[in-house]
């Protein structure tokens, strides 16, 4: 394992990377916005083939937390992605995006028109004004009294009272992790978690978003991406199915893999699943580069 600062806009990120394989290197973007890169360890599976790359973000995890709102908007990730990608030399490259990472991968490749091996989107939304919608479904299937507890403390602004907490609880355990007890990497992960980047750009939970990014949708520019593109994601994601399989309609090169009994820690729940569907998704691409290089 490697590991280094990069300075970046607003500061300095910390990254490490593992594995020396013959593979296209693999660089992995954290959700949240604001969470780190812990959860993701078990995608270190892969290193077996290829360097695996990940960073923490500005605001979380190893890397600065400057007190800045005005660096939370997602053109600033975008350059901070473009910088670190740089500054490592990944002039080839897989792109992986889990949740948020997706959405910056997304609109990475759209504003940078930046080529890519391939681009893993996992449990990636297109639209923030659908995830919402799907969001307020999936809740309306929750108890009466914990939905009214969860809009009363929204409505009141008492998001950080442990009440709310409580009551959110139910949620994640059904659709963000449905693992018990929850692995080490993830309990990591909220305690470094970049809360103040969190609350600017998303909101006080996954399905209350009221920041930022509850207005962005680039549904419609899907067609524009045309790298090699695998959506991934648990049934019980809260990133539906459904929404996977409309950004597959528009994604012109695109397959969809969706992973039983897990939710949006797929990784984590069914990691051989995973790691054999990734591994396989990434090696065509590889296999396909070389022959386009061939001819």
């Amino acid at each position: 394992m490697s590991e280094g600062y990069i300075p970046v806009p607003g500061g300095s990120i910390w990254y490490y990377d593992v594995g020396e394989g013959a593979g296209t290197p693999l660089l992995c973007l954290h959700g949240g916005p604001g969470s780190t890169h812990h959860y993701l360890e078990p995608l270190e599976a892969l290193a077996d083939r290829r360097r695996v790359i990940f960073y923490d973000q500005l605001g979380s995890g190893e890397s600065d937390r400057p007190d800045n709102p005005g660096l939370w908007v997602i053109d600033r990730f975008v350059e901070e992605l473009a910088q670190v990608r740089s500054a490592l030399g990944l002039d080839r490259v897989h792109l992986f995006g889990s949740s948020w990472g997706g959405i910056l991968a997304q609109q990475y490749a759209l504003d940078r028109k930046a080529e890519l091996e391939s681009l893993i989107l996992c449990g990636s939304p297109a639209s923030m004004p659908r995830w919402i919608a799907d969001c307020e479904e999936l809740l309306r299937h929750q108890p009466v009294e914990v939905v009214k507890v969860i809009r009363d403390h929204e409505a009141s602004g008492f998001t950080a009272c442990p009440e709310y907490q409580a009551a959110i609880l139910a949620f994640y355990r059904e659709h963000f992790c449905r693992m018990d007890p929850w692995p080490t990497c993830l309990e990591r992960t909220f305690a470094d978690f970049g809360h103040e980047v969190y609350g600017t750009m998303n909101g006080p939970s996954e399905f209350s978003v009221t920041g930022s990014l509850r207005t962005w949708d680039v549904m419609d520019r899907l067609n524009e991406i045309t790298t090699p593109t695998l959506l991934i994601a648990g049934r019980h994601d809260e990133c539906r199915p459904e929404h996977l399989a409309e950004m597959h309609r528009r994604l012109p090169r695109s397959q969809v893999a969706i992973i039983e009994d897990a939710s949006h820690l797929c990784f984590a729940e069914q990691p051989a699943e995973f790691i054999a569907l990734v591994n396989a998704f990434l090696d065509q691409s590889d296999g396909d580069a070389s022959s386009r290089s061939a001819d």
